[in-house]
């Protein structure tokens, strides 16, 4: 069978590091884990919550089950960036293996440039298995990865230096376009570009620079969507997300890219897990700050300079208690489930697009609408979504065992 592997698929990161000698199964867990999240959808936390109305905790596992409205993150926001982040971890390690195998810059670069264009793509054709033609957007994960990786993939190449200015450029260019982009004036109709009247998370002042389809990312997707063939000429988004939140992604990758280098770093293991747990902190702390005294909101589904930071600080923290407890302390059985996924993340995230219907489906089929009411009616979106789940990760285990990997 032929292979296609993407950064976040691949497994040149968990190969030895200088001085260590083993591999990283915190990488592999933390992406498997990300993985699941997506699968997990099939759990259908917000169905349960429906017909159990006075549990707090279904809504509890609901409200992390979906997307924040706009301003603020719960723990399914924390998917996409924990995933463009793992693509720039995984960098120095796949850098390092090429050059080990005597792989020439030019040849590096055309693959890297190969690997951008099949995630863009990978990422629209997905999209666009609903529609009757192309369905030409460039918002959803692999996309957003794809229109970044050529200039990580440059950034791998330069000093660490080079790699923060380069950061510092990104996130503080895009927080200035942003802000520089005029305000609606009074009389912008927000009904017209999807925003209902009454909308409760409309922002105020300094911070509507960033309120939704009504903010630069919009006006350029006005412009730019509609050089493609479309159904119908592009308005807006319906979630607000917008083409250029691949810049500020790419910030994400890049903060990525440094906790890849300090993990393929000599130094200790201890001050390794120190360095991703102050800067954890730090980016939390100074993303929370930024957003209190109102110079930049949190706000994931157009990527704000402050959720780089808030995002991107929970990334450092979740890899480095990840890299704590598989690789410093060596718990790792507990990680397989995760790591099965992990390993071949893209092939889980092409199933989780393609088959996941077709998989439900076929269970009803077979097994009859009662076989899901065990626990009662409540519960059966539940029970049929863990048994989905389960025949998917059995999948993914057939193709473990059999070293069988997507890879781009």
């Amino acid at each position: 069978m032929s292979t296609m592997a993407a950064e976040p698929a691949k497994t040149a990161e968990t190969r030895e590091t200088p001085g260590a000698g083993r591999r990283l199964t915190s990488v592999d867990a933390y992406r498997g884990l990300v993985m699941l999240l997506i699968m997990g959808e099939l759990l259908s936390f917000c169905e349960v919550a429906k017909a159990i109305p006075g549990s707090s905790f279904w809504k509890f596992l609901c409200f992390h089950q979906s997307h924040v409205s706009w301003v603020g993150c719960s723990l399914h926001d924390l998917i996409q960036p924990s995933f463009s982040f793992l693509v720039g971890v995984a960098l120095p390690f796949s850098l390092a293996s090429r050059k080990s195998r005597g792989q020439s810059r030019g040849r590096m670069t055309f693959h890297a440039v190969g690997r951008a264009l099949t995630l863009i793509l990978l990422g629209v054709f997905l999209r666009s298995t609903s529609h009757p033609q192309t369905y030409w957007t460039f918002e959803d994960t692999l996309s957003q990865i794809g229109l970044g990786y050529v200039f990580l993939f440059l950034l791998g190449f330069r000093p660490v230096r080079d790699q923060w200015i380069a950061f510092a450029l990104l996130v503080v260019g895009y927080w200035a376009a942003f802000a520089l982009y005029p305000l609606p004036g009074r009389e912008f109709d927000y009904a017209a570009v999807g925003v209902p009247h009454g909308w409760p998370h409309l922002l105020n002042g300094f911070a509507a620079h960033w309120n939704k389809n009504s903010n630069l990312g919009w006006a350029f997707d006005t412009w730019f969507l509609n050089l493609f063939s479309r159904e119908k000429p592009f308005g807006f988004n319906d979630g607000g997300y917008a083409t250029l939140s691949f810049i500020p992604t790419l910030a994400t990758m890049v903060l990525g890219l440094l906790a890849g280098g300090v993990l393929r770093s000599d130094r200790p293991q201890k001050r390794q897990i120190l360095w991703l747990a102050v800067a954890g902190v730090l980016s939390l702390a100074v993303a929370l700050l930024l957003a209190t005294v109102g110079i930049c909101p949190i706000v994931k589904r157009i990527w704000t300079p402050s959720w780089v930071l808030f995002s991107g600080g929970w990334c450092f923290l979740i890899l480095a208690a990840f890299y704590l407890v598989l690789d410093f302390w060596g718990y790792r059985a507990w990680a397989f489930p995760l790591v099965v996924v992990g390993m071949n993340s893209i092939a889980a995230y092409c199933s989780d697009h393609l088959f996941d219907d077709f998989i439900s489906s076929n269970l009803t089929i077979h097994l009859g609408a009662n076989a899901f009411k065990v626990f009662g009616e409540p519960y059966e979106p539940l029970v049929h979504g863990a048994t989905a789940l389960l025949v998917s990760w059995l999948l993914l285990f057939w193709l473990y065992r059999r070293k069988i990997f997507l890879r781009i």
